[in-house]
């Protein structure tokens, strides 16, 4: 099992970044990585979504389930693909006081995972590390194109 987590300080409102991160549907045009991204079913406190991986000659589809709590959490669990598992936390934390200060938040993430066979990770596993690794760095971009530089 392999395990990543990263936090970053940003100048933008918990809120922003959550909503960045729940729109599946827009991963495509901006990590390079993905190829394709859906919502499958949307269910009272989440939804089950799948997505493309296409890197480096690697394909493969994966879908997990993802408890939501607005503006304050996702939690991903894996539902099916190439993972024997997957599973992570996006944390997002106001900072300060909003109706004062400028928008501010904590973002983390803690990933886990891991691959169903020997082959499969020797494949798959490079560039997932890659993937995850970056992951944080691209939804603050991703702010950037989104709400302006701050």
């Amino acid at each position: 099992m392999k395990q990543v987590k990263k936090s970053v300080l940003l100048w933008y409102s918990a809120a922003e970044m959550y909503q960045l991160v729940t729109r599946f549907e827009d991963y495509p045009r901006f990590l390079p990585w993905c190829d394709r991204a859906e919502v499958l079913e949307h269910h009272e406190d989440g939804v089950t979504a799948r997505m493309g991986l296409a890197y480096a000659g690697v394909r493969h589809d994966f879908t997990t389930r993802n408890r939501q709590v607005a503006n304050e959490l996702v939690e991903i669990r894996l539902v099916d693909g190439p993972f024997s598992m997957l599973d992570g936390t996006w944390l997002f934390k106001t900072l300060g006081n909003p109706a004062v200060d400028r928008p501010a938040c904590k973002v983390e993430l803690d990933l886990r995972y891991g691959f169903s066979s020997g082959p499969l990770e020797k494949l798959i596993s490079p560039v997932f590390d890659r993937v995850a690794n970056t992951l944080v760095d691209s939804f603050v971009q991703r702010a950037e194109q989104v709400y302006g530089p701050r």
